[in-house]
């Protein structure tokens, strides 16, 4: 197997889930956050900054009376801090690609990596409050519906931002599963399936 496989994911899907799990029965590398770890690594930028800025669109900030755009890396071109994170990202991203299989979870991924097997993992929205209230028993339902409802506006938006593309939409995807319907190991094993066949 020499393809990359990523996974987009609705909050509260387990599309990170089904990665990791994925990743230990193929018995390749599993990249999610460790993706910004190895960016602030790549350009000495501190690893909080890519945090903060984690599937973000780039926002111009006021400054006295003027928009202007943060820079911390050059006083010639105005570019917003979350796109120069995005394209370093996007370095580290094809760095993996180029290393060999493994699995990358989310950060437009799908659209970085060309020769890639992408992945979209869906579920409705009883069964994604029911597993992070299982995950979160503490968290009032509500609380977690209102998180659930903004990450996935934000994931949307930073992947139509970047890609011009539709987030969700089956045809920018290989493969389209919904993880309450099949639950997640059943996903994992459709998956490995589709990549042996491949």
């Amino acid at each position: 197997m020499s393809k990359v496989i990523t996974i987009s994911r609705e909050f509260g899907s387990g599309g990170r889930e089904i990665g990791f799990r994925l990743s230990e029965k193929l018995g390749i590398p599993f990249y999610d956050k460790e993706i910004i770890s190895l960016a602030a690594e790549n350009s000495n930028i501190a690893e909080s900054v890519f945090q903060a800025h984690d599937e973000v669109i780039g926002k111009k900030v006021r400054n006295n009376h003027d928009y202007v755009s943060v820079n911390p890396f050059s006083p010639l071109y105005e570019v917003p801090v979350s796109d120069q994170l995005f394209l370093m990202q996007s370095q580290v991203i094809r760095k993996l690609e180029q290393e060999g299989p493994c699995i990358i979870i989310g950060r437009c991924s799908d659209i970085i990596v060309q020769d890639g097997f992408h992945v979209f993992i869906c579920a409705g929205l009883k069964y994604r409050m029911q597993r992070m209230h299982s995950l979160q028993p503490d968290e009032p339902m509500k609380k977690l519906e209102s998180k659930m409802r903004s990450v996935d506006r934000k994931r949307r938006e930073y992947y139509q931002y970047y890609s011009g593309n539709e987030w969700g939409n089956p045809r920018n995807y290989h493969l389209s599963l919904n993880s309450g319907k099949l639950g997640i190991e059943q996903c994992v094993e459709l998956i490995a399936d589709c990549i042996r066949q491949k």
